[in-house]
């Protein structure tokens, strides 16, 4: 149940392991698409362990964080930004994207959203944190 071991099939290029930068870059592509189009194959991602702050709210594991994903009905991401920084662990890494989301083919709104990914093998990541907020009035 990891993100690689599905979306990324081939993690480990030519005998050199992916920087943070390649995987974050991996990761919000990944996410953002089955995000828009089937939102329940994000369940892989999150672990029991796995917190998310959706607009100040919080959810734990992975059918409480899909089940508030889904109730935000069809959505459609437009990524603007990404930054990625070392975590204090060694085997994991933050990312901070901001874009524009229409929720129900509204006016797109702005949005901020950052995840801590914690990696369980070689190449295998799982999203530990993801903190969600709308930017309103921008």
């Amino acid at each position: 149940h990891t993100l690689f071991a599905t979306c990324l099939p081939s993690i480990h290029r030519s005998h050199s392991i992916m920087s943070a930068e390649e995987i974050a870059q991996a990761f919000v592509g990944h996410f953002y698409n089955s995000f828009d189009t089937n939102v329940d194959s994000l369940a892989s991602l999150f672990q029991p362990s796995s917190m998310m702050s959706f607009e100040g709210q919080q959810f734990q594991g992975p059918e409480n964080i899909i089940n508030k994903l889904k109730g935000t009905g069809q959505v459609q991401h437009t990524v603007k930004s990404t930054d990625v920084q070392p975590s204090s662990n060694p085997n994991a890494i933050l990312i901070f994207v901001t874009g524009s989301i229409k929720i129900g083919g509204d006016n797109p709104l702005h949005f901020c959203e950052m995840f801590q990914l914690v990696s369980t093998a070689p190449g295998a990541y799982y999203v530990h944190n993801d903190i969600f907020r709308l930017n309103y009035g921008l």
